[in-house]
């Protein structure tokens, strides 16, 4: 598995390091003159240059015309009369305003009010510069977090192949596999049996009773087709039977059920669900799963299973017996390597050091985590 283009832990941790410092600098100089007279002039800031730009091309263009000149001074006029003596660089738009008092304006005369209003533009700066740092930061922070996941995900799969990269490829994998086929070929065989031939109603009391056991993972009939097979006749005949009335006409179903129209409505929906119904959700998978996964695995597959062929348990005891009667995880692991394992896998085992490589992502992801502690969520 690649890790990723992220920037890895040095840099990260570097960056957070850098924008903490001048975060904390940047809320120094905010604090300075005060969050709320900044924003107050900031403010004023925004409004006196919206006005500078919404005129400027129209008063500058050959001089404009006295009526948008006149508009444009009015307009600055309203701004500088909501301009409190008490706030922030006061007299720079009252001198503004003085600057624009004339009759016809150049582009050298709006040049000249913006220069004015530099020192206003830098101590505005302060809040915008202090947020953009804020929103940096955070932005780190969120790329530290995600690289830690991608660490987790990294990790895990250096730890898989480090426990296979002494995996013994001649185990007898066939210790496990004959004993785990011949149990999922006679439970699919039987449950195939018992789709057959029991009630639609009996298979799902099956399907509802499963809910139980959540590593057995049959999917529920909808409520829609659960209630019909369990309130109408039809529901005691056998799915092949169902399926076959859904593909009758009304005029011939109606012969053999009431309410032709409801099963043609419901059950015809639900075909393929019906059709793909099937014993793979009670079988082994191969390579098997981790001995004390299959332990409670087959705890619960016997329940399932005692419930509609009993005479299949004694194979799933044989499977279950097996981290018992074998060298289970020696023989599993040969298993998952030959049958798992993509070759890019397999020559990484071979060629890299893994060990050395889980090692270091292992540093890597304490490393950012103490970062995380040691830089606050702001």
């Amino acid at each position: 598995m690649s890790t990723s283009n992220r920037p890895t832990e040095p840099d990260l941790v570097a960056e957070l390091d850098d924008l903490d410092s001048r975060y904390e600098q940047a809320v120094e100089r905010v604090e300075e003159f005060g969050e709320a007279d900044l924003r107050e002039l900031a403010d004023v800031y925004g409004q006196f240059t919206d006005v500078l730009d919404r005129f400027e091309e129209d008063v500058t263009d050959d001089g404009g015309d006295i009526e948008t000149n006149i508009q444009f001074q009015s307009a600055i006029a309203e701004v500088v009369e909501e301009v409190s003596e008490e706030m922030l660089l006061a007299e720079v738009f009252e001198e503004c305003d003085e600057m624009l008092q004339q009759r016809w304006f150049h582009e050298s005369d709006i040049r000249e009010v913006r220069e004015q209003l530099e020192p206003v533009a830098d101590l505005v700066s302060r809040l915008e510069e202090r947020d953009e740092i804020l929103d940096s930061y955070r932005k780190t922070r969120r790329d530290i977090r995600y690289r830690i996941r991608e660490l987790d995900e990294h990790i895990t799969d250096l730890e898989r192949l480090a426990r296979l990269a002494d995996a013994d490829l001649d185990a007898p994998t066939e210790t496990l596999r004959e004993p785990i086929e011949t149990y999922n070929d006679a439970v699919t065989d039987a449950f195939d049996s018992f789709t057959r031939e029991a009630s639609t109603r009996e298979v799902f009391d099956f399907l509802d009773a499963m809910t139980d056991y959540p590593l057995v993972p049959f999917e529920k009939p909808d409520a829609e087709l659960l209630e019909y097979v369990r309130e109408h006749p039809p529901g005691e005949e056998s799915i092949p039977t169902l399926l076959e009335y859904a593909d009758y006409s009304e005029s011939k179903l109606s012969h053999y059920v009431d309410e032709p129209n409801t099963l043609t409505r419901v059950v015809g929906r639900k075909q393929t669900y019906l059709d793909g119904l099937d014993g793979g959700p009670l079988t082994v998978s191969w390579p098997p799963p981790a001995a004390e996964e299959l332990q409670y695995r087959c705890r619960e597959l016997t329940a399932a299973v005692n419930r509609f062929a009993p005479d299949v348990v004694e194979q799933l005891r044989e499977v279950a017996a097996l981290p018992r009667t074998t060298d289970y995880e020696r023989i599993r692991d040969a298993a998952v390597v030959r049958e798992d394992l993509s070759e890019e896998e397999r020559e990484r085992i071979r060629s890299d050091d893994i060990e050395a490589e889980l090692s270091a992502a292992r540093t890597e992801r304490e490393t950012l985590e103490h970062a995380l502690e040691g830089y606050p969520d702001r």
